[in-house]
Order: structure tokens, then C-alpha cells, then sequence
């Protein structure tokens, strides 16, 4: 990746629907190079989509919650199998496979704490697999605008 390859994938996470126009403007190409370079991000799989940001609030589900899950066995097929089921429930906004002390970490979004309280007590532990379950309501969620890439240490920093 080169600056205009840096510079358009941040315009772009900035704005997804921004026009091919408005790239080459921005980034001072003419619009065929814009295009080009964006079409190239998308085959090499560094844009791997486009889509909208959903305000959860607005939804009615403003209650969002990290639930840490725990299951046992802990074999191929029982994380397999809980990770496609967590990976459905309609509550769940992320779902992230962990080391450490849990197995998963679960980002969900309910319409309140009742709904919340449903869906850890009443689906979550009465699954057989779940061994343990800590919930961490969130009081507040920031998610950075963009996300570039980083140079290796070694060549961001040499002064030769």
C-alpha cells in the first residue's frame, strides 16, 4: 500500500458512499486512477465491504453488553457449535474467539436490562456447553473512525 492507497481507504471508512469524484478530488488524481486504486483494495481484500453504521440506540436497542463465555468441553465441535449459534442470536452486535480465561467474548445490544437479563439467564447458561458466564454492562462505546495500516518498527524508524 502506498499514500494514495492510505488516503482513499481512510476517505472511504470515513464515508463509504463518498462518489469516485469526489476521491480524486480529494486525493488530487483523476477519477480513472481513483477507481482503479479502489477497485484494486477491494480485489486484495483490504475493503472487504461496504456498508451502514447503525445507531443501536436509534433501533431500540440502546442497553449494550460484553458477555465473556466459558464452554466445556472445551472441543473443536462444542466451540464450533456455540460459535454459530452466538454468532445468530439477534442480539449480538460482535462475537470474538478468545484465549485466556473465556472462551468468547460476546457484544450485544438489548432493549434493556430485562432483555438482558432474558437473554443471559433464559438462552445463554440454559445452553449445556456454557460452563461460565460474566456479563459487563457498557457504559460507553467508541469505535475509531478509521483504521490504518502500520509500518514494521524496523522501517518506520530508520535514519540511514
Amino acid at each position: 500500500m502506498d499514500e494514495l492507497d492510505r488516503a482513499l481507504l481512510r476517505l472511504l471508512q470515513q464515508n463509504g458512499r463518498r462518489t469516485n469524484r469526489d476521491l480524486a478530488l480529494a486525493t488530487h488524481v483523476v477519477p480513472s486512477t481513483s477507481l482503479q486504486r479502489v477497485r484494486s483494495l477491494v480485489e486484495r481484500g483490504i475493503i472487504s465491504g461496504f456498508r451502514a453504521e447503525v445507531d443501536l440506540a436509534a433501533i431500540g436497542r440502546p442497553v449494550q453488553a460484553l458477555i465473556s463465555v466459558r464452554v466445556r468441553p472445551p472441543s473443536r465441535a462444542v466451540i464450533e457449535a456455540f460459535r454459530a449459534w452466538a454468532a445468530d442470536l439477534a442480539e449480538t452486535v460482535s462475537l470474538f474467539s478468545t484465549t485466556g480465561s473465556f472462551d468468547f467474548l460476546l457484544h450485544v445490544a438489548v432493549p434493556d436490562v430485562d432483555g438482558l437479563y432474558r437473554l443471559v439467564i433464559d438462552r445463554l447458561t440454559a445452553r449445556p456447553e456454557v460452563f461460565d458466564v460474566h456479563t459487563s454492562l457498557v457504559f460507553d462505546h467508541r469505535r475509531s473512525a478509521t483504521v490504518e495500516p502500520i509500518e514494521p518498527a524496523d522501517s518506520a524508524d530508520s535514519t540511514d
